[in-house]
């Protein structure tokens, strides 16, 4: 690239991936580098987008889209000087309208989209829509607008850039000439441009040329040419850039052709038609349209929606928000931990270089938002590769946040001694490979006292249920303070039917600070009145089963029959079905009247003809049939004072419902999880449908990238499978009266089918590949365990539903309900070795919780200029929510206050300001 570059002035080049742009410069010498840096100061080289990667904007969170795009600028701002101005995404399956917020935001002014359905391209082209101006569905204004270019054709490659007609375009692609490793599928190869022919060649192209340039508002083309794994060799370079410069050459030659072609970048591209149109770069061009909303779902030809890749292999879709929330939890503990380091004058003895730690995690995490990774649309040995980048970064995170959190929790700084070799802190989990569940540690007791550090990287103060493991069930907790705290026992289950031997479950509700720590000590004992069992029923359903039994549990077990039962907490009183373990309805314990909320689990098959479901493609066979178990289910119900839950067994899932008796946020929902395994299955989908009496006619509600909610029409005229949405925070359904929302801690694919009714696809194994690309199909699914909150919430009298409005929002308890579930407290034991006794303090870095209106996005530290230690300066990113007040909040247990015009600054205690300045 560099040297053909270099050979012509006219030539061009555009870059977009700053990760693998990274990776070639950590390996070129001193006098290359300055060549590029001159090449991009010219303008023959541009780097489009800027960020780690091309992301997937389906199954992608917000936070790791913004994580992503702030480590390729600030690489390209350090090590180029370069500063991108126009986007370039044309491989991700569908474009979220989140996207362009974001680069409008890191101030592009302009973009271009590829994959977008056949049906609506043809659309835009007929009404010469293309180009128009993209703007957010809340926008009053047109302060979000960003100009947006939409290719009108099938692919990105050279066959289908130059205009309609692939077979001729073909033709035009010149590392295609006879001889070569690849050919023109049409048959037609292209022909190299020499005097004798050029005239008809460029006759040839330039009818393709003024074809294409019909389709648009103005008679500036863009003709991109390039495609996979391309220009790696010096033949391409000289292919493509000697036969086009003979084309360009003739066109100039010709004024009665009124053409003027030359190479150029996608910013020269956007920089002509700003100057054709007549106005500032970004601007909206007279007549151009203005469109708000997004472009999924995807299809590429006939019934064939992209819609399968919103669920594809979603352990790692699972394991990508772990990794999100601990980098999170990392970046904003260690900014912390290092700002009071440096203002206390104790840097010295702080371990700096766990820096680098979270700069590698920051791109791990950047990598996988890939939109070959995320998906699940990979080849199986290179998921594997981002499987070990994933677990190794989220070790390193751990420790990172248990050097900050051993720091911040010591009452006396001076005694800080950091010792690799013998952490303060233990970790809360491990695992034993990238493709296993975690392990929680197991809490050694003894004679003398344990202690455990909890952080809650929430910018709220929260109360929460702490689930510890230890080795005994005679346990006693006491706070910070030396005060016993009431506390839920129970046995620990390796099975439906199987308790674990010596080890047992202590339940604690804890109420920590926000963004703090708080402490527990765990002491060998008993305190009857405080340390309370929980009771335990199995049904077994007529199987013989052994059933363990531990001595200090009450347990009851029901041979065969079983009728419907509930559990409650203050709030709700849940019933379950007796035969299948599963939820039936919810009643709020202050209405009359329960809510049918009614589980089932539903398995899609694929199609007996030629094309069949793979990682990209949903092709089912027609409606999903009801899962059918070999045996009936082990349900095991267990209930105490502090939580209860139903833990439904069967063969390929295990579904526990969780009810925690505590006010607030945690007791107004009810936890749902489901353990998969679907190893055995043959080209089936294993789905979770809930059906409900809520009359949604027809729309539902599913996110964006976990920062905006996009209203959805089931559309009955289209195939079942372009009905389907990615979820990567939440869906749901509403009428007047009620609004039921299903919270998710992973990305998958959602849909409503039916009147009142939402689904989710858990997990899918299909034994072929699906023509896109893989070359595979989709056999290396793990034992995963999806994570969700179910919330119905009531409006009050007088708020309707806004009918026709584009835009609609979660309610304050729903974003709070979000959080929750996607930002657990990490529970960190004090190592055994340690004896710590008097000098462990809480932390409490916020003068108060942030409104509940804001959220903390991240506290990022910078990395220094001149090489990759941490700066002093740190990026605080604050997220207003937009949030729905028609769903009541009175009442409901949680404290919340909005930010009411308080000047952000007042949040933070002092000694933070010495390293955040606030920006203008």
């Amino acid at each position: 690239m560099v040297s053909k570059l270099q050979e012509d002035p006219r030539r061009r080049f555009l870059w977009a991936e700053v990760s693998f742009f990274a990776k070639w410069w950590d390996n070129i010498n001193a006098q290359k580098r300055a060549a590029v840096r001159r090449l991009v100061g010219n303008g023959q080289l541009e780097i489009a987008t800027g960020g780690w990667v091309m992301p997937d904007e389906a199954n992608s969170h917000y936070f790791a889209l913004i994580d992503q795009l702030i480590e390729g600028h600030q690489w390209l701002e350090r090590n180029l000087g370069a500063t991108p101005r126009s986007g370039w995404a044309v491989d991700p399956f569908g474009h979220s309208s989140t996207m362009p917020y974001l680069l409008r935001r890191a101030n592009l002014t302009s973009m271009l989209i590829q994959r977008v359905h056949y049906a609506i391209k043809k659309h835009f082209a007929a009404t010469h829509s293309l180009e128009f101006m993209w703007r957010q569905t809340w926008d009053s204004d047109s302060s979000t607008d960003i100009f947006c270019h939409m290719m009108p054709f099938y692919s990105y490659d050279v066959p289908h850039t130059c205009g309609p007609d692939p077979k001729i375009c073909c033709q035009f692609d010149f590392k295609r000439l006879p001889g070569g490793r690849i050919n023109c599928p049409w048959k037609v190869p292209p022909r190299a441009i020499t005097e004798a022919n050029v005239a008809e060649r460029a006759a040839l192209l330039l009818d393709q040329y003024r074809k294409k340039s019909r389709l648009f508002r103005s008679n500036v083309l863009l003709v991109p040419l390039g495609d996979d794994f391309r220009y790696d060799k010096p033949q391409e370079w000289d292919a493509q850039f000697f036969n086009y410069q003979r084309l360009f050459d003739y066109f100039s030659s010709r004024p009665d052709l009124h053409v003027q072609a030359q190479f150029g970048t996608l910013s020269d591209y956007f920089d002509a038609l700003y100057k054709r149109t007549g106005v500032e770069p970004g601007a909206q061009p007279p007549g151009f349209p203005v469109l708000s909303g997004d472009f999924f779902s995807y299809a590429d030809r006939e019934d064939h929606y992209w819609t399968g890749y919103y669920t594809s292999r979603p352990f790692y879709k699972s394991l990508d928000r772990v990794l999100e929330a601990h980098l999170r939890g990392a970046e904003i503990l260690y900014s912390l931990a290092v700002a009071h380091a440096r203002h206390s004058g104790l840097a010295g003895q702080y371990p700096l270089s766990d820096f680098a730690l979270l700069t590698e995690a920051r791109r791990t995490l950047g990598l996988f938002q890939h939109h070959d990774a995320i998906t699940g649309t990979a080849k199986e040995a290179v998921v594997v590769d981002y499987g070990v980048r994933l677990l190794r970064s989220l070790v390193n995170l751990k420790q990172v946040i248990i050097n900050a959190a051993h720091y911040v929790v010591l009452g006396d700084k001076e005694t800080y001694h950091f010792d690799p070799e013998a952490p303060f802190l233990e970790m809360d989990d491990t695992r034993v490979s990238h493709d296993a569940l975690p392990e929680r540690t197991v809490i050694q007791l003894d004679s003398s006292p344990r202690f455990v550090v909890l952080f809650n990287p929430l910018e709220q103060e929260r109360l929460s249920m702490v689930s510890l493991l230890v080795n005994s069930p005679r346990v006693r907790v006491l706070s910070e303070e030396g005060q016993p705290v009431a506390v839920q026992i129970s046995t620990h289950w390796s099975s439906a039917t199987n308790m674990v031997p010596d080890v047992y479950q202590v339940s604690v509700p804890v109420r920590l600070p926000a963004l703090g720590l708080g402490l527990l000590q765990l002491q060998l004992g008993l305190d009857g009145h405080l340390t309370l069992p929980s009771s335990v029923r199995v049904y077994l359903h007529g199987r013989q089963l052994a059933v363990s039994r531990h001595e200090a549990f009450p347990l009851r077990v029901i041979d065969s029959g079983a009728s419907d039962f509930t559990l409650s907490n203050r709030y709700i009183q849940a019933w379950f079905s007796g035969l299948t373990g599963l939820l039936k309805s919810i009643r709020r314990v202050d209405e009359e009247q329960e809510q049918r909320v009614d589980m089932e689990f539903l398995i899609y098959g694929t199609r007996t003809s030629k094309d069949k479901s793979g990682a990209y493609l949903f092709l089912p066979d027609g409606e999903a049939q009801p899962y059918v178990a070999k045996e009936p289910p082990v349900l095991r119900v267990t209930e105490g004072p502090l939580f209860s839950e139903v833990v439904a067994c069967y063969e390929h899932v295990q579904q526990v419902t969780r009810l925690y008796n505590l006010p607030g946020v945690e007791g107004l929902s009810l936890d749902v999880s489901s353990l998969v395994d679907i190893r055995d299955y043959v080209n089936k989908e294993l789905a979770l449908r809930i059906h409900t009496d809520i009359d949604s006619q027809g729309t539902f509600f599913t996110d964006l990238n976990g920062f905006q909610v996009q209203p959805r029409r089931y559309l009955k005229k289209l195939p079942l499978q372009a009905n389907f949405y990615p979820m990567p925070v939440m869906a749901y359904i509403q009428d007047a009266q009620k609004r039921l929302t299903l919270h998710t801690a992973q990305a998958l694919g959602v849909s409503s089918l039916g009147n009142g009714q939402l689904e989710v696809i858990l997990d899918r194994r299909l034994m072929q590949d699906d023509n896109r690309g893989l070359g595979q199909g989709l056999k290396d699914n793990k034992r995963t365990c999806n994570r969700f909150r179910l919330l119905l919430e009531r409006r009050t009298l007088g708020s309707e539903v806004q009918g026709g409005h584009s835009a609609s929002y979660p309610s304050l308890l729903s974003h709070l309900t979000s959080m929750y579930l996607n930002t657990p407290v990490l529970t960190l034991p004090v190592a055994k070795r340690q004896l710590p006794g008097p000098g462990l303090r809480s932390f409490r870095p916020l003068a108060s919780s942030l409104p509940c209106d804001f959220h903390l996005l991240n506290l990022r530290t910078l990395q220094a200029e001149e090489d990759t230690s941490p700066s002093a300066e740190t990026a605080l990113i604050l997220h207003r929510k937009g949030f729905d007040c028609g769903l009541e909040a009175k009442n409901l247990g949680f404290n919340c206050t909005t930010s009411q015009g308080r000047p952000w600054g007042a949040f933070f205690v002092a000694w933070m300001w010495g390293s955040c300045s606030q920006p203008p």
